[in-house]
């Protein structure tokens, strides 16, 4: 398996920086996939979800949004729907210079992301959540402590994931009126949401929130026994196994390599 570093202009203009996990062979298919709130494209989860699909056959695209990792620009500058607006243009870099994402990927608060991102990647034929809030606003819960100051001063600084932020008044507004149940009714393609019940970071009611907004085609897959930051490997594994297996049939000349 081969790593790629590429480089493409975020919807604010700064450079953010991803990773193209490629098979060994000729890629039967092309996947994006959008990290969690407090991590990045490094992220345990991340690396290793997209490295499995890969293993299974797909090219994945992981990036840092901005203001995470090796991506430029100022996480105060950023808001949920910048992040869907950058998952679109790294769609688009992957269509001008390989191939279009047929499959979308999002963990976390990328899962919410990819939902509204799938609507303007019109090659995306399957869409997959993991652990991901019906309300993104749900992560104010991280840096609630420093709410009044937001508030009152347009700004603050938080640790989120072990890094420095400051979180603006405009991230906090953008959260509060973001709305996934929408988007997730009019998503026109395959829908597979995947939780754990042991989730202590976004309940499992998060799950059932967007899987009833949905239309069908639509599935569920339990991931019993996993954490929100699918923390073991074999998780993570699992995840992209099954990922795979259930998107065989959307993804035209995709035949997953299972174990």
């Amino acid at each position: 398996m081969d790593a790629q570093e590429i480089t493409f202009t975020g919807s604010g203009g700064e450079e953010l920086v991803g990773t193209l996990d490629l098979p060994p062979k000729e890629p039967e298919g092309y996947a994006l996939m959008a990290h969690c709130f407090t991590g990045g494209r490094n992220h345990p989860a991340t690396m290793r979800v997209s490295r499995a699909l890969c293993e299974r056959g797909l090219a994945v695209l992981r990036f840092d949004f901005t203001g995470f990792g090796d991506s430029g620009g100022e996480f105060a500058e950023s808001t949920f729907s910048s992040n869907v607006a950058d998952l679109v243009l790294a769609a688009d870099w992957l269509r001008a210079e390989h191939g279009a994402p047929s499959l979308l990927v999002g963990h976390s608060l990328g899962g919410a992301a990819v939902i509204p991102a799938a609507e303007r990647v019109p090659e995306a034929a399957a869409v997959v959540t993991i652990g991901a809030p019906d309300d993104p606003g749900h992560v104010m819960h991280l840096f609630e402590s420093v709410l009044p100051q937001v508030e009152r001063e347009g700004r603050a600084e938080v640790v989120l994931g072990g890094q420095r932020v400051v979180v603006s008044r405009e991230f906090v507004e953008d959260l509060r009126h973001v709305d996934i149940d929408t988007p997730a009714a009019q998503l026109r393609r395959p829908l597979l949401v995947m939780h754990s019940p042991q989730d202590e970071i976004v309940g499992l009611d998060n799950a059932e929130g967007i899987y009833r907004a949905a239309r069908h085609p639509k599935s569920f897959i339990s991931i019993d026994g996993a954490d929100h930051l699918l923390t073991r490997p074999d998780d993570a594994a699992r995840v992209a196994h099954l990922i795979a297996v259930w998107a065989d049939p959307y993804l035209p000349g995709f035949t997953p390599e299972i174990d």
